[in-house]
């Protein structure tokens, strides 16, 4: 009984993770500090449940990182002072280093399995103790590489490249067809309605219709090549962060069936990467509502 509701908890849609590194006094801090939390051998890191655990578990790091400033961060500065990283997304600070790049969703992946790293909301940067230098130091290339990447002067350069090509074409076609809302699902294996679900083409969408009109498979090789005159289109529209964090995870990935057929009972993985896009999404519409509510009140 207490391990089918251990392993329900692990995979609770409320929870967040954390990583550091491994010594038996560290965690015992942290199992103290965290009862409920589970080490999940997939995710390779500890899953906290709650929707305040993201809040809390940076007050822990930040508390380890005080706990082991007098040793690791000795030993950190004395590597960087070595072998410093030198680039224009990395600057020191009294407590340590900040990263400030672009966005990417590589930098944020990458900056995440260092442990004891933070983002400063206030500031807008990532903060890492010198204590993790070394492990800074090894996803430094991916970091630096994804951040030039996403510098809006190289994107611009990308845009003007692809422009007037069959690439460019693709894409506006491919934009296109998205704005149509409109996913194909086989006429005999149906989504339900109302539920968010994985997708090959969309990732996690909510089914809202199931239309009935059969799938004209020259029209849309293109982008659903996997499509057979036995699907039918189906209305989609994304979730809502609430709907994503009441959305219980599927315990296994996509058997082969589930990607042929099209959709599939998301992934906890999948759940977490949805959830940040619909923060994202959430934080614009109010900033938008709070500009035009101001513009509102000064007429």
């Amino acid at each position: 009984m207490d391990d089918e509701h251990d392993e329900d908890h692990e995979d609770s849609p409320t929870s967040e993770t954390v990583s550091f590194p491994f010594d038996r006094m560290t965690v015992a801090r942290f199992r103290e500090t965290f009862p409920k939390a589970r080490w999940s051998d997939p995710l390779q890191a500890w899953t906290v449940p709650g929707s305040t655990a993201r809040r809390r578990i940076d007050r822990w790091l930040a508390s380890e990182a005080d706990r082991k400033a007098p040793f690791g961060e000795a030993k950190g500065r004395d590597a960087f002072e070595f072998e410093p990283i030198l680039s224009p997304y990395l600057e020191v600070h009294d407590r340590g280093l900040r990263i400030r790049t672009p966005y990417s969703h590589t930098v944020v992946d990458e900056l995440r399995q260092i442990p004891f790293a933070r983002w400063n909301g206030d500031e807008k940067v990532w903060e890492v103790p010198y204590s993790s230098y070394d492990d800074l130091q090894q996803r430094w290339e991916a970091i630096e590489d994804a951040a030039r990447w996403a510098e809006p002067s190289e994107r611009r350069k990308r845009a003007e490249a692809r422009r007037g090509t069959e690439e460019e074409a693709k894409a506006k076609r491919r934009t296109s067809e998205r704005r149509r809302k409109r996913l194909p699902v086989p006429s005999d294996d149906l989504p339900r309605l109302g539920r968010p679900i994985g997708t090959t083409a969309y990732g996690i969408v909510v089914i809202t219709e199931i239309t009935g009109e059969l799938v004209d498979q020259n029209e849309v090789s293109e982008h659903h090549p996997d499509v057979s005159a036995e699907h039918v289109w189906a209305g989609w529209r994304l979730p809502t962060l609430e709907e994503l964090v009441h959305t219980w995870p599927a315990r296994q990935e996509p058997s082969e069936y589930e990607k042929d057929r099209g959709w599939w009972q998301p992934t906890l993985i999948e759940l977490r990467e949805a959830r940040r896009h619909a923060k994202s999404r959430d934080r614009r519409r109010r900033k938008n509502q709070g500009v035009e509510g101001y513009q509102d009140r000064q007429r």
